[in-house]
C-alpha cells in the first residue's frame, strides 16, 4: 500500500502539537516490527514515552524515496531531535539537518559530520564475537554459519567478528557464509534467508547466525525445523523459538534512541562491549543450551576485550578478514 503512506504521515504530522518539541522516529526498510533492528529503537522510544509521559512521532518508509520526505517534514514541525535509524539515514539527514541547522538530528549506525547531528555506531565485532566462539562451542560437527542481510561494510564487520570468534574457540572451525543480497529488499526476505540456512546445514553446519533484520526470521524457523541451533541479532531473539536459539547479540539500539531522544549530543558516540552497547544474551530461553563451561569461557574472553587484552578487528577499521 505505498500510496497511503503519504496520506498516512501527512495525518500523524498534523496531529502533532506545535509548541512542544517531540522527538521523532524514522524507521528503515524491514519495518517497524522486524523483530530486530528497528523494533529495538521502537522499544527505545516506548521506554522513553513511558518514562516521560511525552509523545513522539514515527515514521515506516515505504521505499528509499521517503526518507528525506519524512526527514523534512518532521524537522519542519519542530521535532525535536529527529532521530534517523540505519545507516542508510546518513545522506538524508546530512541535507536535512543543514536545513534546519537549529534542530538537533541523530543518526543511527553511521556517521554524519555536522554540528547539530549525533552519529551513534556500535562495535558489532565485539559482540559478534562473543557469539562466535558460543556457535564454536556448542557446534558438534565443527561446522557453522553465518546469513548477512544486504552485502555491506557494516554487515562484514559482523561477519568478520564472528568468524574471529568461532577460530578463537575453535581454530579447526568451518565457517559457511552468505549475504541475503545486494538492496534494502535483503531486509526483509525470510523466505530467502530460511533457503542459505538449509543450504549451510546441508553442509554441515549446526549453528547459524543470522544478521540480517527481518530476513533473519527464516533463519531461526529454518534451524527449527532442522533440529539445528541459530544465534538472534540486534534484539534478544532467544524467545522466538526456546530450544534452538543459542543466544543473540544484542545491540542496545533500544538504549541508543532512549538517550538521544532524553539529550542528543552532536559528535560520535561508539558503543561497544564496555559500553554496554553489544553482548550476548542470557535468559530463561537459552539457558539450557549454554553451558556453565560455555558461560565461563565467553565471559573471559568478554572481560579481555574489555580490558585490550584481546583486540577484535574491525573489518571497517582495518579490512581485518578477506571475503
Amino acid at each position: 500500500m505505498p500510496l497511503a503512506r503519504p496520506l498516512a504521515f501527512a495525518a500523524l504530522v498534523a496531529l502533532a502539537p506545535l509548541a512542544v518539541a517531540q522527538p521523532a522516529i524514522v524507521y528503515d526498510m524491514g519495518g517497524k516490527f522486524d523483530k530486530s533492528f528497528n523494533e529495538a529503537a521502537f522499544r527505545g522510544a516506548e521506554r522513553w514515552k513511558k518514562e516521560t509521559g511525552k509523545s513522539y512521532l514515527d515514521f515506516e518508509i515505504a521505499n528509499e524515496a521517503q526518507r528525506e520526505q519524512a526527514m523534512r517534514r518532521m524537522a519542519g514541525r519542530g521535532a525535536n531531535p529527529v532521530i534517523g535509524i540505519g545507516f542508510s539515514q546518513a545522506s538524508s539527514i546530512e541535507k536535512v539537518s543543514q536545513e534546519f541547522p537549529k534542530q538537533q538530528f541523530v543518526v543511527i549506525d553511521a556517521v554524519v559530520n555536522k554540528p547539530n547531528v549525533q552519529s551513534v555506531v556500535f562495535k558489532e565485532h565485539e559482540g559478534s564475537f562473543l557469539v562466535g566462539m558460543m556457535a564454536a562451542l556448542a557446534s558438534k560437527t565443527g561446522k557453522v554459519g553465518f546469513v548477512g542481510g544486504m552485502d555491506i561494510p557494516l554487515i562484514r564487520r559482523f561477519q568478520c567478528g564472528y568468524e574471529q570468534g568461532v577460530r578463537f574457540a575453535n581454530p579447526k572451525a568451518e565457517v559457511f557464509s552468505a549475504m541475503t543480497g545486494t538492496t534494502p529488499a535483503a531486509w526483509s526476505d525470510p523466505a530467502r534467508g530460511g533457503e542459505l540456512a538449509k543450504s549451510q546445514f546441508a553442509k554441515g553446519a549446526d549453528v547459524v547466525f543470522a544478521a540480517a533484520g527481518g530476513t533473519g526470521v527464516g533463519v531461526y524457523q529454518a534451524a527449527k525445523d532442522a533440529g539445528k541451533l541459530a544465534i538472534g541479532v540486534d534484539s534478544n531473539q532467544n524467545h522466538l523459538h526456546p530450544g534452538t536459539m543459542l543466544t543473540s547479540m544484542v545491540k542496545r539500539v533500544d538504549n541508543a534512541v532512549f538517550e538521544a531522544a532524553n539529550k542528543s549530543v552532536p559528535g560520535l558516540t561508539a558503543l561497544g562491549l564496555k559500553e554496554g552497547g553489544v553482548d550476548y544474551a542470557l535468559d530463561q530461553y537459552n539457558e539450557k543450551l549454554v553451558s556453565a563451561e560455555m558461560k565461563k569461557k565467553v565471559d573471559a574472553a568478554k572481560a579481555d576485550i574489555i580490558a585490550g587484552k584481546i583486540k577484535v578487528a574491525d573489518y571497517m577499521a582495518e579490512n581485518a578478514c578477506k571475503f
